[in-house]
């Protein structure tokens, strides 16, 4: 018969220093890096005193980086989008800040209002705009840095050469 007693674990496993992962200095995975910026986005004090607002175009700081990776602060003002773009070879973690953003892709439109978070795939093509008539600030988290941004045309976020067919 198994029970919750049926396990049992011989000695205090925190005495085999071996079986213990020495802790990362900096993120390695997709979930570490989610981890990152939800502890930035948690301690205002590492980036609430450099926003900018900037009516003319999107503000932008690069607020760390890392082996391999850039940490990346932007502020939005009302009607302030990105338009169609993907992130090259880069993986990514976005997450808002304060306000309200909209993410739009090919599949569907998401309304992302702080504390959201969208971890996204090299390749992966959107456009966030602050559709609001509030500011707002997001951070995001490329893997590797970010080298390039290619623009999409198509107003659906999806890179085309020829007609999309019409379905009735």
């Amino acid at each position: 018969m198994n029970s919750d007693n049926d396990l049992q674990i011989a000695g205090d496993i925190l005495e085999v220093p071996h079986l213990l992962q020495p802790p990362r200095e900096h993120p390695a995975t997709v979930a570490e890096f989610a981890g990152l910026a939800r502890s930035i986005a948690a301690d205002r004090s590492q980036w609430a005193h450099l926003v900018r607002y900037d009516a003319t175009t999107r503000w932008y700081h690069r607020l760390r980086t890392g082996p391999g990776y850039e940490v990346w602060l932007l502020s939005w003002v009302p009607g302030q989008g990105s338009g169609p773009h993907d992130h090259g070879r880069s993986s990514g973690v976005l997450t808002v800040l304060e306000g309200a953003l909209t993410e739009r892709t090919e599949r569907r439109t998401r309304a992302l209002t702080a504390g959201a978070q969208r971890v996204f795939a090299p390749g992966y093509v959107h456009e966030v705009v602050n559709d609001t008539l509030e500011p707002a600030v997001s951070l995001h988290v490329y893997y590797p840095g970010l080298t390039e941004m290619p623009m999409h045309t198509s107003p659906h976020c999806e890179a085309r050469t020829e007609p999309r067919p019409v379905t009735a």
